[in-house]
Order: structure tokens, then C-alpha cells, then sequence
């Protein structure tokens, strides 16, 4: 379940920095008055003093939040996102579904969970010290830090030194505004610039066009969109490091122990290293060179072969970005591509496989397209029904590349060890372990090469999530 609103600019108080900001100020300042009088509310509503008895009696968690990469968005195979699967297991937990209640500023956001609009808020991005006591915080789950960030080629920034003269545009939020204010007194000069209409996403796409200087912005919003700007870069980081944690209501005390009881569970710990891994860790081998290389075959390789993707994947029922993603990582969407192992063509497939799919010349691009496809698709349909996507799709390709036999002891591990056999985010940290021999020697199938099977997949997801924006389909997620 979903609840949107029309949006509105945050307004908290300001940063007095020239007559750039003196219109933002004022609204700034206006806003802290409706935060003030949301305390109010916070300590005196009556209703939201027995909120765990409200949430279990009415059968879902609220939970407040924005659409981001970091937070909660509609992907093609339903919602989706790092604070979005947090608060399903939470919900999970209490026996409760989960509502999300869509707010894009702080302000709005604090208001909504000061007068019962929401139970939980998590904003994805941590909140200013003023701002945190209106509410309580439960446990952090994240260190987060703020970030300046520029574009490669221009001047560099490696201290704050550097930022004199220079012009910053930087997004609302409470926690950036205090950390800019303790910069601002170690560089006087820099002129900064308050962008209340726009998302630090919004400001990451500035710099990217050299629109804007530079930006601050989180370090796990510029992780989640490094691989949309590859001519960003880190100039560095604000410290110290700030936590992200998620925020009730200040009387919802039997809320509050719950949410605390909860992230202290081993489970949880678990859960939340592997929602990492999962909406994070396919970035983490940022490859600038590679990155820029694939755009520009995007217009220069990918032209003379797109009609046999889109082609191959209606017929196998596969998405042709996919396909085009997984081509791009086995060749380069190069036909003639050969390994040292005997892989050949644009799906580099062995010998074996081209007779078993009827392939008569791997180096021609449509036979290989065609083949590559249909074998995937054979992969993919291997793999359970119940196995929901994206995972069942993600199962797929780590097949492809290190064999159904591997994926399937894999699982079989993963089983063994009492962990899920059906979820991409328990089998990509299985994975690894079928290289060692405490492990492998049990398994039907033996050794494999699980880590690279991992880096597979992470980089086939990394080029489709470029191949989605570059067609202009933003969300993320396969099919």
C-alpha cells in the first residue's frame, strides 16, 4: 500500500551566507516554526501512546520515507529499496504488511509522523541534531558521510582549503545544513547555494553537466548513482561520520522497544549486511574507464545489434536490456571475441552449447545473440516458479556463467547452513564458499569459481542500470 502527497521545499532554519540565500533563509526560518509546534504534538497526542497495540490491531506498519535509490521506489517487479525491505522485515516481525506513506522533505516528514500519519520514518539520509529531538532514534544501521563532490578535470579539492572562491550547491536536510555550517567557518569564502527545489540526485545530474561546481551530498546517495555519472568523483568527505537510524514518535514507547529489540537481534545483523551487499555492493568495483568505454558503445557498438536483442528476448520472454547487458560483459559486444578457454562470439559460448542450441558459427552475431538468449532463457526457466524476481533472474545468469549444477549446490549449501536457498542476497555471499574445500568436497558438483560468478552478475547489473537510464527508463530492477 502506498500514500503520496504534492511536495513542498524544506524549510529549517538557515545558514546566513549572502545575498544568494536571503530568499531561502527566510523560508527556512518560517518552517521552524511548524517543527516547533510538531513537538507539541509529538508529546501530547494521546493516540499515539499505545502505537504497537494501534499497528497490530489495524494490521500494517506506516512507514514514512521518500522515493530515492537509497530508500523506496516502484521497480518492475513491485516496491523495492534498501529502507523499504528494512521496515518489510520489521513488519514481517510484528506479523503486520506494510504501508508506505511517501514524503520527499524533512519537514514533511516530521510532520507526518508528529501527527500520526506514519509510525516509522526512514529518510534514508541522517537528521540534524535539532531536528532529532523531536523524535526518538532507534539503533543506527548505517554510517553515512557527507561528500563533496565535483567533476574529473576541473580544479582539485582535497581539503577544505580548497573550496575558497569556489561555489558549492547543496540540497536541503538538517544534518548536511549543520555540517556546512561548521565548514562554512573554515572557508568563508566559498559561496554556497541552497537548491530547496531539487534532490541531491538532481544536483549530482548538475555537476555531471557542469551545471554546478560542486555538490554535497551522502556517501550511500553518490554510491547508489556513481554508476549514472562517471565523471564524478569524491573530492572528500565531511567529518565525522553520521548514522542512519530510523524515528518514532517521542510517546510511542513500546514502539521504540520493539524497533530496539528488534535491531538487536542477530538476525537483523544479518539482514542488514546483506541488504548492503545487495543494493550496494554490485557498485563497489566502480570501473571509471570501463564505465565510460560501454557508453560510448552504447552509441557506437550497440546500434548494429540491438534489433537482434530486442529480436531474441521476445521470442525467449527475456528483457533485450538484459540480454544486451550480459552480451556487453561476455564480448564487449565484440562477434569475434574468443577466450583461451574455447568461449567464442558475442554470448561466448562453448562448443557445446552452440551444438546443443544449433549453432553453426558462434563468430556470427545473430546466431550467437539468438543462442545466448535461448540458453538463458532455458536457465531461467530451470529455476523454480516460486523463486520471485529479480532473484530468479539473478540465479539465471550466475548459472550461465558458472554452470546449473554449481547454482544448484550453491542452494543446497545455503540450505545446509539455515540460510534462504531462494534469494540472490543469500546466494551471492554462498557463492564464494564453493571455493573452499571444507565446502566444495561435500557438493555434488565440486569446486567452482563462486566469486567471479558474483562479479558476474554485479557487472551485468551495473551496465543494465546504465542501459535502463540511457534508454530513458529510469527505475531499477529486471523484466
Amino acid at each position: 500500500m502506498r500514500e503520496n502527497k504534492s511536495q513542498k521545499s524544506l524549510s529549517l532554519p538557515g545558514l546566513a551566507m549572502g545575498p544568494v540565500l536571503q530568499r531561502g533563509i527566510t523560508s527556512l526560518l518560517a518552517g521552524a516554526a511548524l517543527l516547533a509546534s510538531a513537538i507539541l504534538v509529538l508529546t501530547g497526542c494521546d493516540a499515539m501512546r499505545d502505537g504497537l497495540e494501534t499497528i497490530r490491531a489495524r494490521g500494517y506498519l506506516k512507514l514514512i520515507t521518500r522515493n530515492s535509490s537509497t530508500t523506496y521506489f516502484e521497480g518492475p517487479n513491485g516496491p523495492a529499496g534498501f529502507e523499504y525491505d528494512l521496515a518489510e522485515a520489521f513488519a514481517d516481525h510484528l506479523g503486520v504488511s506494510l504501508k508506505v506513506v511517501v514524503r520527499e522533505d524533512e519537514e514533511d516528514m516530521i510532520t507526518a509522523l508528529a501527527t500520526g500519519r506514519g509510525d516509522i520514518l526512514a529518510p534514508g539520509f541522517p537528521l540534524g541534531r535539532r531536528v532529532a529531538k523531536l523524535v526518538y532514534l532507534g539503533p543506527s544501521y548505517l554510517d553515512v558521510n557527507q561528500q563533496v563532490i565535483g567533476r574529473r578535470g576541473r580544479p582539485d579539492v582535497t581539503r577544505p582549503a580548497d573550496l575558497k572562491g569556489r561555489s558549492i550547491w547543496y540540497a536541503p536536510s538538517s544534518a548536511r545544513q549543520e555540517a556546512l555550517e561548521k565548514l562554512k567557518r573554515q572557508v568563508p569564502s566559498a559561496r554556497w547555494v541552497l537548491r530547496s527545489s531539487y534532490s541531491s540526485e538532481d544536483l549530482l545530474d548538475l555537476v555531471q553537466k557542469r551545471s554546478a561546481d560542486l555538490t554535497v551530498v551522502e556517501s550511500n546517495t553518490f554510491t547508489s548513482n556513481r554508476w549514472l555519472y562517471p565523471e564524478l568523483v569524491v573530492h572528500f568527505s565531511l567529518e565525522p561520520a553520521q548514522q542512519l537510524r530510523w524515528a518514532i514518535g517521542r510517546q510511542n514507547h513500546r514502539l521504540q522497544q520493539a524497533v530496539k529489540h528488534w535491531f538487536a537481534l542477530p538476525k537483523t545483523g544479518d539482514l542488514i549486511r546483506s541488504l548492503i551487499k545487495h543494493y550496494y555492493g554490485h557498485l563497489e568495483r566502480f570501473d571509471y574507464v570501463d564505465l565510460v568505454r560501454f557508453r560510448k558503445k552504447i552509441s557506437s557498438h550497440l546500434p548494429r545489434y540491438i534489433e537482434y536483442f530486442k529480436q531474441a528476448a521476445a521470442r525467449y520472454g527475456l528483457n533485450w536490456m538484459l540480454v544486451a547487458a550480459q552480451s556487453y560483459q561476455e564480448s564487449h559486444w565484440n562477434p569475434r571475441a574468443r577466450s583461451f578457454t574455447g568461449v567464442r562470439g558475442m554470448m561466448m559460448l562453448t562448443l557445446d552449447t552452440a551444438r546443443d542450441m544449433g549453432v553453426k558459427n558462434r563468430m556470427a552475431a545473430r546466431e550467437s545473440i539468438f543462442a545466448g538468449t535461448r540458453y538463458l532463457a532455458r536457465l531461467h526457466n530451470r529455476i523454480e516458479e516460486k523463486v520471485p524476481e529479480p532473484d530468479r533472474t539473478y540465479l539465471a545468469l550466475a548459472a550461465y556463467n558458472l554452470g546449473f549444477g554449481h547454482l544448484q549446490d550453491a542452494r543446497l549449501l545455503a540450505a545446509r547452513l539455515g540460510k534462504p536457498a531462494d534469494t540472490w542476497r543469500t546466494i551471492r555471499d554462498v557463492l564464494p564458499l564453493l571455493q573452499q574445500k571444507k565446502y566444495y568436497r561435500t557438493l555434488p558438483h565440486g569446486y567452482a569459481r563462486g566469486k567471479e560468478a558474483v562479479q558476474y552478475v554485479d557487472r551485468i547489473r551495473t551496465y543494465y542500470d546504465v542501459l535502463r537510464d540511457y534508454f530513458g527508463n529510469r527505475p531499477r530492477g529486471f523484466f
